[in-house]
């Protein structure tokens, strides 16, 4: 309930004197905060990169270019929380609060599952030349075979980079999202109460 204050002007009769109320209520804009963080630029972002770690992935494999990385398939999974945290980002601009909290649960799982697909990434940079060096070693037919696990190589590397790039900026958004979330579900502090001042003039005299 709001708490109040009544303070009454010294010198003038009760009839007279205009009533002066303080009270502290809700903001009732407190949710529109979760709207300035563009929500829907940024989980349409997030929507947009899962997809294409996931269809690269899928296409790569699909194709035989991977090597049978053992991280494939997480990648693909990971992606797929990440594409679920930017679905609640959009949902979430109808600022329903329970929306609102699951979206905050999401982005906190996206964070790891983000570092955790960068880390793959690298890895599968480092791992790809030790497999093509065995076709050095052998007979001309290999040699070819060597020329052309380079160029696949090289490819997944350029691809593997821009996975590292990517998970930075989904580490970033799911951060920054978490942020906002984290402001208008109250997770660290009680909601926001603003003053109200009501000035209540005394009725005219005839």
């Amino acid at each position: 309930m709001a708490e109040e204050a009544s303070v009454v002007e010294e010198g003038l009769p009760p009839s007279q004197t205009p009533l002066v109320s303080f009270s502290f209520e809700r903001n009732v804009n407190w949710k529109q905060k979760y709207l300035e963080a563009e929500p829907k630029a940024l989980g349409i972002t997030q929507i947009g990169l899962s997809l294409f770690q996931i269809i690269s992935s899928v296409v790569f494999r699909s194709k035989g270019l991977i090597f049978d990385f053992p991280g494939d398939i997480p990648v693909i999974i990971l992606s797929l929380l990440v594409l679920i945290a930017g679905s609640l980002t959009v949902a979430a601009q109808n600022l329903h609060l329970p929306t609102l909290r699951a979206c905050l649960g999401m982005q906190i799982v996206a964070v790891p599952a983000s570092i955790a697909n960068m880390i793959f990434a690298l890895v599968k940079m480092n791992d790809i030349p030790n497999f093509c060096w065995q076709y050095y070693y052998s007979d001309q037919n290999s040699t070819s075979l060597g020329e052309q696990c380079h160029n696949i190589e090289s490819t997944i590397s350029h691809f593997s980079s821009e996975c590292v790039v990517i998970n930075v900026a989904l580490v970033t958004i799911s951060i920054t999202v978490a942020a906002y979330c984290c402001k208008v579900t109250n997770c660290y502090s009680p909601a926001p109460k603003m003053p109200v001042i009501t000035v209540q003039a005394p009725p005219a005299q005839l």
